[in-house]
């Protein structure tokens, strides 16, 4: 799929909308799953596509967006990578909030499509990398990190390279709403949100989310 192409797809399957925590964002967002991912399949011409997780606005994204609009000093200046940035909403809040510069990071084309269109229609300046930022880390020196223990196989990755991270002295900013695989220590809890979200995604209407400093 050409970048054209997936931009083009972002508008037509999605719509402008308001994540709950976060009002002051625009964003491109689904109402349902299963459409935009069939819809995904079709457009691919392939099936066992990723689940669009992009159309989205994620608990843990929206409460480090909420997080750093509200207390700009933490990457006001600074360089700031967003890991597995789905929609982007956390990089586009950091940029508003003053950082220096502001990469997103995720695998998935559509992903980079909605991020650039999301920054767009906020007029804010996020870069994209579609490398994995595990293997080819971006320099930064705060790290955004939102909804990224989901699964065994994915917090065992991630949750180690984060902290590598903070014992370089990088500021890593980790938000999550209770998923199962949060680890239970090396972990400081900094602010705490309840987040509306919709039973289309969730078991629950609300989910309390916490946003954590990542320690060595």
């Amino acid at each position: 799929m050409t970048p054209e192409a997936a931009a083009a797809f972002v508008a037509g399957q999605t719509a402008i909308g308001r994540a709950p925590l976060v009002p002051e964002l625009a964003l491109y967002l689904a109402s349902e799953i299963t459409p935009i991912w069939q819809a995904s399949e079709a457009s691919l011409a392939r099936q066992g596509v990723e689940p669009p997780y992009w159309a989205f606005a994620w608990p843990g994204g929206q409460a480090l967006a909420r997080f750093v609009l509200d207390d700009p000093a933490q990457v006001a200046g600074r360089r700031v990578l967003d890991l597995a940035a789905g929609g982007g909403i956390a990089g586009i809040a950091a940029s508003r909030a003053g950082a220096a510069a502001v990469t997103a990071a995720e695998i998935d084309p559509l992903a980079g499509a909605a991020i650039r269109a999301n920054a767009a229609l906020n007029g804010v300046a996020v870069a994209v990398s579609l490398s994995n930022p595990l293997v080819h880390p971006a320099e930064a020196e705060v790290i955004l990190a939102g909804d990224v223990c989901y699964e065994a196989r994915m917090t065992a990755r991630v949750v180690p390279w984060l902290r590598e991270a903070a014992g370089r002295g990088v500021a890593v900013l980790l938000a999550d709403p209770g998923r199962a695989y949060l680890p239970r220590d090396g972990l400081e809890p900094l602010a705490c949100y309840q987040v509306a979200v919709t039973r289309e995604l969730e078991d629950r209407l609300v989910r309390d989310t916490t946003v954590y400093r990542v320690l060595p």
